[in-house]
């Protein structure tokens, strides 16, 4: 282990701070593509299904490229690896910003997700590294609310930009941030970070135990179910609710405001009453909830508290299904913790081809009933997971 680099007298703060819009950024970058769904399937003349995998192709390529990468580099200082991940993520904004053929952005987007699963793992690193014992909670959530933040801030900012300019302003918005991200790590981040060094090794050993396996990929399942809807939402509400601009944009911003109110429920029920129990809330929340989007048109004011409490069950996730995998392998924590992250993206790969296939057979309308028969489907998954590990 390499002696510590504290950062500058109250940089501590300023290093957790461009940590989290370096996350800001990814969180903005991987997800503007649902809030300007429909003008980009015009401009580049796909169908809303086909644009949903613009998002497909990003997540499997996350899903694929993040572990074997954090692996991979798990022996280089984490400063340059997490100026790798930005410059990656730079770049790739750029492109998606002047593609003019679907091939182009999704090879950007690419480009885009082995950038992302880099950083996001590796930031999250740092900061333990760099924080005593009893910061490190607070470290984690804050360079993590960055992601929150895209929610509630940039995927919104990047719809209306997308709707009002067109949609490659979104992507040129999400570049500018992640040059100052990138500028900011290279000023902040100390030259000599200790790190805990990962392998091709460790990885194995994981994927190895099916115990583990089954528990992680039940990040999926969950994702999974829930994307199969949020794909499509804003082309779902401009259908069949006759929103525009500023009602899908105002729709996703309540979809934000439920994540940051999700992420202090999932860890408020956790220290409560354990991640498996809250897991088990959730699921059964999300299986209520979800079908409404299937009886669509309805009050405006319904549409939006669905769209609030979905978000705020959905984003409760994360806390307790950490808190699950770190319970079952206490030594191998950024392991599992990465092919978490990995599973996020894999869940929403699939959740987003699902979509495009109910979408394509049936209508669009039918997307929150299969949500909810995907969700199902996470249930008697998580059950399962549990009792494979009482085996």
């Amino acid at each position: 282990m390499v002696e510590v680099a504290e950062p500058q007298p109250g940089g501590r703060a300023g290093l957790l701070a461009i940590l989290s819009l370096g996350n800001f950024a990814i969180g903005m970058g991987a997800f503007v593509v649902i809030g300007i769904l429909t003008p980009l399937a015009s401009s580049l003349a796909m169908s809303n299904a086909e644009a949903g995998l613009v998002l497909t192709v990003y997540a499997i390529a996350y899903a694929i490229s993040s572990p074997l990468l954090v692996s991979l580099t798990g022996t280089l200082p984490r400063r340059l690896v997490l100026v790798a991940g930005l410059s990656l993520f730079l770049l790739a904004a750029v492109l998606s910003a002047l593609a003019v053929s679907p091939a182009t952005l999704f090879a950007a987007r690419i480009v885009a997700a082995a950038g992302a699963g880099i950083y996001t793992p590796v930031a999250a690193a740092v900061a333990v590294s760099c924080s005593a014992p009893a910061q490190r909670g607070r470290a984690l959530s804050t360079v993590f609310f960055g992601l929150t933040l895209a929610q509630v801030l940039g995927v919104p900012v990047g719809s209306w930009a997308g709707y009002t300019y067109g949609w490659q302003a979104a992507f040129w918005i999400v570049a500018v941030i992640t040059g100052v991200s990138l500028v900011g790590v290279m000023a902040l981040v100390p030259g000599r970070v200790p790190f805990q060094q990962a392998s091709l090794a460790s990885l194995g050993k994981v994927l190895s135990a099916p115990r583990i396996l089954f528990a992680v990929t039940f990040t999926v399942s969950f994702l999974a179910a829930n994307y199969i809807l949020y794909t499509y939402i804003a082309p779902l509400l401009e259908a069949k609710m006759g929103f525009g601009r500023n009602g899908v944009t105002f729709m996703l911003t309540l979809f934000g405001l439920g994540a940051v109110v999700g992420n202090i429920l999932g860890g408020f029920l956790t220290d409560r009453v354990g991640g498996f129990r809250t897991l088990i809330v959730l699921c059964v929340a999300q299986i209520m909830v979800l079908p409404v989007f299937s009886l669509l048109p309805l009050p405006e004011a319904l549409v939006a508290a669905a769209m609030f409490g979905w978000s705020v069950v959905g984003w409760s996730f994360m806390v307790p299904q950490q808190a699950r995998l770190i319970e079952l392998a206490p030594d191998q924590q950024n392991v599992v913790l990465s092919l978490n992250s990995a599973c996020i993206y894999l869940g929403a790969s699939l959740g987003s081809a699902l979509g495009a296939l109910v979408i394509s057979t049936w209508s669009i309308a039918a997307s929150g009933v299969a949500a909810a028969i995907a969700m199902a489907a996470a249930f008697a998954h998580l059950l399962l997971s549990a009792a494979v590990q009482r085996d």
